[in-house]
C-alpha cells in the first residue's frame, strides 16, 4: 500500500512538471502570435501590388511570351517547396502539411511527373530523411520568424531550377505547400502553383477596379525578367509569414489542450492518492485495534 502511494505521488510530481512546460509554451506562443499576425498583414499589400503589376504586364501585352506565364507543351519535372516548422509542440501542424505534400507527390507520379523536393523546417527535413526521400535543397532555423532574405534565398534556388531545361535537371513548374492562416482556430494546409502563373479570364469587372495603364520600357519581356525574382520571393515570404502565424496558433492550441489534460490527470491522480492514503490509514487503525485486542485477551488469560 505504501509503495503504491509513493508511485502515485511520484507520477503527480512528473505530471505537474509537464503541465508547467506546456503552460509556458502556451504563454510564449500567445505572446508571439500577435506580432506574427501583424507582420503577415503588413506584408499583404506589397504582395498584392506586385501581383497586380505582373497582371498588368500580362494583360496589356497579349503577344509577350515569357516562361513566367507560358505553359509548356508537357510537364516532366515539378519543384515542390514544403514549409514546415523547426520546433515541435504544435499538434498536427506539420503532419497536415506533409500529408498535403504527399498527395501532390502522388498526383505527380500518376501524371508521370517527377517531383523535385525542396524543404524548409527541421521537422520536414527529418520526415524526409527518415523515409529516404531525396531532397534537392533544405533550409532551417527561421520558421518562427522568417525574413525577406530567407525568402530570397529559397526563391533563388527555385528559380535556378526553373530557368534550366527539364532535361538538364531543371523543372517545368513550381508548387508551394504551406499552411494558410485563417483564424486563431483554423489553419488550412494547401497547395499553390507559383510558376508558371495561372491566368484566368473572368467576366465582369475586376475586384478593386480596372488595372492601371502601365508604360513599359524597354519591353514587357524585360520587365517580367525584372519582376520574376521579386514576385517569387514575395509569394514565398508571404507564405512563410502565414506559416509562422499558423505554427504559433497550432502550438498555442495544442499546448492549451495538453495543459488541460495534465490538470485533469493531476486531479484524478490526487483522488487516487487520497484513496490510497485513506486505505493505508484504515489498515493502520485496524492493525492497532487488532493488536490492542490481542494484548487485552492475553492479559485476561494470564489473570
Amino acid at each position: 500500500m505504501a509503495a503504491q502511494l509513493r508511485a502515485v505521488r511520484a507520477r503527480i510530481r512528473a505530471v505537474k512538471s509537464i503541465a508547467k512546460i506546456t503552460r509556458a509554451q502556451e504563454l510564449i506562443a500567445s505572446s508571439r502570435i500577435i506580432r506574427a499576425q501583424q507582420r503577415t498583414r503588413a506584408a499583404g499589400p506589397y504582395a498584392r501590388e506586385l501581383t497586380q503589376a505582373v497582371e498588368a504586364v500580362v494583360s496589356r501585352s497579349t503577344s509577350v511570351t515569357h516562361p513566367m506565364i507560358t505553359e509548356p507543351e508537357s510537364f516532366s519535372r515539378a519543384a515542390v517547396l514544403i514549409l514546415t516548422s523547426d520546433a515541435g509542440f504544435c499538434g498536427a501542424y506539420n503532419a497536415n502539411v506533409l500529408r498535403e505534400a504527399s498527395r501532390l507527390r502522388q498526383r505527380n507520379t500518376e501524371n508521370r511527373i517527377a517531383t523535385v523536393t525542396f524543404v524548409a523546417g527541421r521537422k520536414g527535413i527529418a520526415w524526409h530523411r527518415f523515409r529516404d526521400i531525396d531532397v534537392a535543397r533544405e533550409w532551417s532555423g527561421f520558421s518562427a520568424q522568417p525574413t525577406y532574405a530567407d525568402a530570397e534565398a529559397v526563391a533563388a534556388a527555385l528559380l535556378e531550377a526553373f530557368e534550366r531545361p527539364a532535361g538538364d535537371g531543371g523543372v517545368d513548374e513550381i508548387y508551394l505547400v504551406s499552411t494558410e492562416f485563417v483564424s486563431m482556430l483554423t489553419q488550412r494546409p494547401g497547395t499553390r502553383r507559383v510558376l508558371p502563373m495561372e491566368i484566368e479570364e473572368r467576366p465582369g469587372e475586376r475586384p478593386g477596379g480596372p488595372l492601371p495603364a502601365y508604360e513599359f520600357e524597354p519591353s514587357p519581356g524585360v520587365v517580367l525578367d525584372a519582376l520574376l525574382p521579386q514576385y517569387v520571393a514575395s509569394r514565398i515570404y508571404y507564405a512563410m509569414l502565414e506559416a509562422a502565424a499558423s505554427e504559433l496558433a497550432a502550438r498555442r492550441r495544442a499546448m492549451k489542450a495538453a495543459t488541460d489534460n495534465a490538470n485533469d490527470l493531476i486531479d484524478r491522480l490526487t483522488r487516487e492518492a487520497n484513496n490510497a492514503r485513506q486505505a493505508e490509514i484504515t489498515q493502520e487503525i485496524s492493525e492497532i485495534v487488532g493488536g490492542a485486542n490481542a494484548l487485552a485477551e492475553a492479559k485476561a488469560g494470564s489473570e
